[in-house]
């Protein structure tokens, strides 16, 4: 095995993780605060804090690389449209109408099934029979959970309103994870962060008008509301996003993916602690399965 390889592997590992566990926090947020303030509001209150704080970091490379930005403007567009400003709005909207539990377990699992057939369509990476098995293993833990430890219950399963706002929510962080790796040589990681993180916000600002305009309650301003939203824009938005997209760089997408199994697993444990929901030994099985699953395939072979 080359050292050089197998450390990269194990730094992309590590960096997946962590970005797991901090964006964990994310559903836990978004159920937590959504008595507090609307979803598009959150949504853009979240980027526009993460833009201002990767402003000065990013400028002189922004300016530099402006040209390269340019003439990415489509790609720009979609990556922004699709990881920015949709995924996490779908997500905000469906913490309105299900548990954080379920916000993670149905978002964080059909996403990276998802991005693996992407990444398998469009970026011709292979599924090696360890890849595959270790997906099937995934699904299979997130399916127990979901079926409260009883197989026969996913017969008279049905979605709710804001199960089916999270899968709509995967469906373009899936798109989003996809895209990443067709990031343009000539854009440096931080910059290409500026510019989604700002050109997403930027999207969101004529919603959130909007929302501002029609809305029937005004914001909750107070210190935890404040505090939520830093997290958000600092942890789940510039930390998470540079060490995830280092990470797939190192894995490639659908490697990387899988990690993102690991959201639910670390969102189930907060929300016991946080929100006070329950956590069971169906949940410590269905972790089990899916850390088994995520180790599968991320083997070299």
């Amino acid at each position: 095995m080359n050292p050089f390889s197998a450390k990269n592997t194990y730094t992309g590992i590590g960096l997946a993780i962590l970005a797991a566990f901090i964006w964990s926090g994310n559903f836990i947020v978004a159920r937590a605060v959504n008595k507090e303030i609307p979803p598009i509001s959150l949504n853009f209150y979240r980027w526009l804090v993460a833009s201002i704080i990767i402003f000065p970091i990013a400028y002189k490379k922004f300016k530099a690389e402006w040209n390269v930005v340019k003439q990415s403007g489509q790609y720009l567009f979609w990556i922004s449209l699709t990881g920015i400003a949709l995924f996490n709005t779908f997500v905000y909207i469906g913490a309105h109408y299900t548990s954080a539990i379920n916000l993670a377990l149905i978002g964080t699992t059909s996403s990276p099934i998802m991005s693996v057939i992407f990444a398998r369509l469009f970026l011709k990476e292979k599924i090696g029979w360890m890849k595959g098995t270790g997906m099937i293993l995934c699904i299979t833990g997130v399916l127990f959970l979901l079926c409260k430890g009883n197989f026969h219950n996913l017969l008279s399963f049905h979605f709710s309103t804001g199960d089916l706002w999270m899968l709509v929510a995967a469906f373009c962080f899936a798109v989003y994870n996809t895209l990443v790796k067709k990031k343009p040589a000539g854009i440096s990681p931080i910059n290409f962060l500026f510019v989604i993180f700002s050109f997403g916000t930027l999207m969101v600002l004529p919603f959130f008008i909007y929302e501002w305009n029609q809305s029937t309650r005004d914001v909750v301003w107070n210190s935890s509301l404040v505090f939520s939203i830093l997290y958000l824009g600092l942890g789940a938005s510039v930390i998470c996003f540079f060490i995830w997209n280092i990470a797939i760089g190192k894995l490639g997408a659908g490697r990387t993916a899988l990690f993102g199994n690991l959201i639910p697993v670390f969102s189930s444990i907060g929300a016991v602690f946080f929100l006070n929901e329950t956590f069971t030994w169906v949940h410590i099985i269905s972790m089990i399965i899916v850390f088994a699953g995520i180790l599968l395939a991320n083997l070299r072979h």
